[in-house]
């Protein structure tokens, strides 16, 4: 998937899930913010996902594909392990869609430390571990302080998407909207991003 000319007004639509320590919980919401670049909201979109589960990659592709909004271009996740270790199949979460992903990343994932953390927690470890390494090359784009992986998209175009669709923090904005509204809705207050 290559874009020619990246328009300010880019679809996209980015994921975030709400917060999951709660006890007797087996679920939080995943949340999708729908936007027009950096400023317009479009709309929003919602599913739950089972913590530690393996449902995320499938309820990502069903709350887009049986969406109305249907010009989107780009999909954009805060990382790619949603409620714990629930990881998400990016190759599969591209190719079901027929839209590009980017994966920004605010702290550099200890790659290492995850795989042990799921050697010692799961029973299909290397299932797990094998999305992990499927997810591309962690690139920086800002030392320190933000980073990306991206799925049938060039790192150029990736970048440019990020810039666009920043507006009051390095996270970009369908992400840090995702990210309000599903701390909102599981502890009744948004957190900070």
């Amino acid at each position: 998937m290559k874009f020619y000319k990246i328009k300010p007004q880019i679809r996209v639509i980015g994921f975030d899930d709400g917060t999951f320590r709660f006890k007797g919980k087996d679920k939080t919401i995943l949340v999708g913010v729908v936007m027009k670049g950096g400023s317009d909201v479009l709309g929003v979109v919602t599913r739950w996902i089972e913590i530690d589960g393996k449902d995320a990659t499938d309820k990502m592709i069903d709350s887009i594909n049986k969406s109305r909004f249907k010009d989107l271009r780009v999909i954009m996740l805060k990382g790619i392990t949603y409620a714990g270790f629930n990881i998400v199949n990016v190759k599969r979460l591209s190719e079901e869609t027929e839209l590009p992903v980017i994966i920004v990343i605010r702290k550099k994932p200890d790659i290492q430390a995850m795989k042990k953390a799921l050697i010692n927690h799961f029973d299909d470890a290397e299932e797990r571990i094998k999305l992990l390494n499927e997810a591309g090359e962690i690139r920086e784009l800002i030392p320190g302080k933000l980073y990306y992986q991206t799925v049938n998209l060039e790192n150029e175009e990736a970048e440019e998407i990020i810039k666009i669709t920043q507006r009051n923090s390095l996270i970009p904005e369908p992400l840090r909207l995702a990210h309000i509204i599903a701390s909102a809705v599981m502890t009744g207050e948004s957190k900070r991003e």
